[in-house]
């Protein structure tokens, strides 16, 4: 799926996303990262949804943003509510979409301006699709 966003100058925006894969800035990642308006985490070595921990909502929630939202593949995986403790804690929000939701939402808080961070891993590897691991560029 194409994506038309609205672009602030020299901000981070989804510009087309399909079954493991989306596109930032018109750069294809077919991994796990975290996008902010003004920052790309490559290295979020998370490998899917099912992995998740403690200390990747303690990565989350110090990161520079209101709102969180976790993309987990073409189905919607929330976790556990214990491991929402620290985004709790930094008062941050939280989603948890699909990860085409979550690049259409996050296009439209940051063209609003909005401080959000979307956080996208594959799905777990016995629930279908995967992102597949890419060298870093």
């Amino acid at each position: 799926m194409k994506l038309q966003p609205v672009r602030p100058e020299g901000s981070n925006v989804f510009t087309a996303c399909g079954e493991g894969y989306v596109d930032v800035n018109a750069v294809r990642y077919g991994r796990a990262i975290v996008v902010l308006p003004d920052r790309l985490i490559e290295a979020w070595t998370v490998a899917d949804a099912g992995s998740l921990a403690l200390a990747d909502f303690e990565f989350l929630a110090a990161l520079d943003a209101e709102i969180v939202l976790l993309g987990t593949g073409a189905s919607p995986r929330f976790p556990p509510p214990s491991l929402l403790q620290p985004l709790m804690r930094a008062r941050k929000g939280f989603e948890a979409m699909n990860t085409s939701a979550v690049c259409r939402t996050y296009n439209v808080l940051a063209s609003e301006g909005r401080r959000v961070a979307a956080a996208l891993v594959s799905e777990d590897s016995s629930r279908g699709q995967r992102f597949e691991r890419t060298e870093d560029r």
